[in-house]
Formats: C-alpha cells, structure tokens, sequence
C-alpha cells in the first residue's frame, strides 16, 4: 500500500509489473486528484491498459505501492454487456442499493437510453452499448473511473457524441478520470492532463488550461499536440490530419 496523500484519489509510487523478463510497468509514480481529468497516451505494450487494471484492482501481479481511496468504476473498450439481461439490469448488475432499479433509470436517462431500458444487448447499436456501458460504471457513483479505450471502435460522428456525453456526466458527478487512449487529438479535447508512458514510466506531460468546449485547432493545443507526437515518436509531418498513436492491448 502506498502512503495516503490528502487530496488524491490514487497514489502510485514504484509500480512495476513483469510479464516474463520484460517489465511492462518499471517503477512507475503518478497521483491522481479528485475530480482530475487525465488521457494516458502511450505506444503498444507501453503498460496503459496494465496500468489501468492494476489501477481497477484487476491485476494483482503488480509490485510497488498503490493506493485508491474510495470506489472504482471501469468502461472497457468492449462494452460487455451481458446478452442474457436486459439494458436496465446490466447497469443496476452487481449494484448494492435497495434502490438499485432507481438508480440505473437515472442512470440510463443521463445517458439518453430510458426508451432503451427493456431492450435486449444486441439490439442496441454501438454508440447506445457504450452509453449504457458508462451508464452502469457511473452508477455506482465512482470516485474514479478507468476508461479504457472506451470509443476506439466508434465512427467518427457518434465518437464526437460520446465524447460530449464523457464530458456532461463528468462535469456532473465529477469523478477522477484515467482515460486510456491512442488519439492525440481526443486526449488534448477532453483531459486536463495528457501522460505519455513510455518504457513503464510517464516520459511526457502536458497540463492543458484551455477552457472546454475546445478545437483541435487552438493553437495551445496544436502545440501540444506536436511535443506529444514527438514524445510519442511519431512526428506531425500530418500537419492537421487525425492523429492517433499506433495501437495494441496492455
């Protein structure tokens, strides 16, 4: 266990986790505070996604101090939602509360899913499966919440809906977010605070003061977004094409 700062809703300090020889996590430190944004950018293999399941207590081969205080919510790149139970009782699914049906009808009204409460999974499209994919992790009230390459698989326009809902339910419950994601572009238009993972630990960082709603075009935000391609290896030889960070799990 790590030693408990006040103000922060994780501590890591010295995190590193093997898988064979390679440590994939080396050492890593990072705080989180309450109600902090942060985009988790990285190349594949990186340690991203084994970070966040470290982080989600999913992972218990990792070495260090780690501390969360209060409770964890996770949205994953699938929304996993299970086929044999209808939207509303996938997102009141493992809730403790008398109240749980309530609860996920609120839930499910944040997310503009109340028409969709009856449905069956593999009705829904993709876009409503991640909504009601963030509508159960926001139900149980986080006080941090793990995204893990939750609009990777998302077309353009419902990516750009998806992410204006990210920041509405964000703006009002007010959780610290990890985000874990491959777009530059998506992590300067929602974070506060973009992290580069590079070699198991964070290379990179880059705090971001411009006010929301934002424009890839900004120019605070064109010049991060060059430093974070280099930091990344890319480069910005695209000038203002998408820009994403090749892919991969863990």
């Amino acid at each position: 266990m790590a030693t408990r700062v006040p103000g922060r809703v994780a501590v890591i300090r010295g995190l590193t986790r093997r898988f064979g020889e390679r440590a994939v996590l080396d050492g890593l430190d990072l705080d989180i505070a309450p109600g902090e944004f942060i985009a988790l950018l990285g190349r594949s293999g990186s340690g991203k996604s084994t970070l966040l399941r470290a982080l989600a207590g999913l992972d218990g081969g990792a070495e260090g101090e780690l501390e969360v205080t209060g409770s964890v919510a996770v949205a994953f790149q699938e929304p996993r939602l299970v086929p044999w139970k209808r939207v509303l009782a996938n997102v009141a699914l493992g809730l403790a509360a008398p109240d749980a049906a309530q609860r996920a009808r609120r839930a499910l009204a944040e997310v503009g899913l109340t028409e969709r409460a009856g449905a069956w999974p593999l009705t829904l499209s993709g876009g409503e499966s991640q909504r009601a994919s963030l509508a159960r992790a926001l139900v149980r009230e986080p006080g941090l919440l793990l995204l893990d390459e939750p609009f990777s698989a998302l077309d353009a326009l419902t990516r750009i809906t998806v992410h204006q809902l990210v920041l509405r339910l964000w703006e009002a419950h007010r959780p610290a977010v990890l985000l874990v994601t491959h777009d530059v572009d998506e992590a300067l238009i929602l974070a506060d605070r973009v992290l580069v993972l590079q070699d198991g630990k964070i290379a990179h960082e880059e705090l971001i003061g411009a006010a929301r709603p934002r424009h890839r075009d900004h120019p605070d935000l064109v010049s991060m977004r060059d430093r974070l391609l280099t930091a990344l290896g890319v480069g910005s030889e695209a000038g203002t094409a998408h820009q994403t960070v090749p892919g991969g799990r863990r």
